[in-house]
Order: C-alpha cells, then structure tokens, then sequence
C-alpha cells in the first residue's frame, strides 16, 4: 500500500522504481564502468536492483550477465557515462600518448606503455571529480530524476 510519496508503509520494497529517491555508488565501480565502456566492446553499467526502496545501491555489473526475468520487477541500469558531468576528460586513447612523444625518434614501445599507463592513472583521479549530483532513471513511466550519492 501506498501513502502517496511512493513509499509502502511496510517497508518492504516493490515493483515501483518512482520509490527511489536516491542511488549510492562506489566512485570506483563508476570509474571501473566507465573506463571499460571506453575501453571494451562490452556494456558494463550500475545496475540497480528491485524491490525498490527510497535508498538504493547502484553496482557495477556487465550487461547480459544475468538470466531472464520474470513479473514486472526489472533492473534499472545506468550507464555511467550518465553518472559524470559533461566537463569529465575524456579516456585518454593510445595515440594521443604517441602524439605526446612528439616527433621523438628514439622512443621505445616500453616508454610509449609507460606514458600510457600513466595518462590514464591521471585520468582516474580525474574523472572522481566529476560525478552528478542527480540523474535521471529510465523506468517504464518515463524518467525519474534521483540523486546520486557517492561512496568512497
């Protein structure tokens, strides 16, 4: 039963995902989803799971993992490229580590890996800063704006 804020008043969870009012997540699984997407063919998203309560927890997860489901309860999945603002850098691709060379001669496919490992180490700690505040859902009514509360 409803009280008419989309919460039941027996605390237990349902179907509804108009229940949530926020999503926590680890700045590392937004961080890790992001950089996979960039980086892999695969779509790996925060994967938030029903019942939906007002508070819930947002979680990496490879889309296509889980099995089918059945009812009308369904995971809600956000995309994290939607979990950071427009200002985030983006994922420093491999040659533009090789245009930071420069036109050096003497470079060496070690000192090109180096260079590399290192952009994205600063991309890491950089792109932490840029996480939203809100984001909005995509559930079967239409979006649900929630805020987005960040762990770690």
């Amino acid at each position: 039963m409803s009280d008419g804020t989309n919460r039941r008043r027996d605390g237990v969870g349902g179907a509804d995902p108009a229940a949530i009012r926020s999503i926590a997540v680890t700045v590392d699984d937004v961080v890790t989803a992001l950089e996979a997407t960039e980086r892999s063919g695969r779509r790996v998203v925060l994967r938030i799971t029903p019942p939906f309560y007002g508070r819930m927890r947002a979680r990496i997860h490879v889309e296509g993992g889980e099995g089918a489901y059945e009812g009308d309860e369904r995971p809600i999945h956000v995309d994290p490229r939607r979990l950071v603002d427009a200002d985030a850098p983006p994922y420093p691709e491999v040659d533009e580590t090789v245009d930071e060379l420069g036109a050096r001669m003497d470079y060496s496919p070690e000192e090109h890996r180096a260079r590399h490992v290192e952009a994205v180490e600063r991309w890491r700690a950089a792109v932490r800063e840029h996480l939203v505040r809100s984001v909005a859902l995509e559930t079967p009514d239409g979006p649900h704006e929630v805020d987005v509360k960040p762990l770690g």
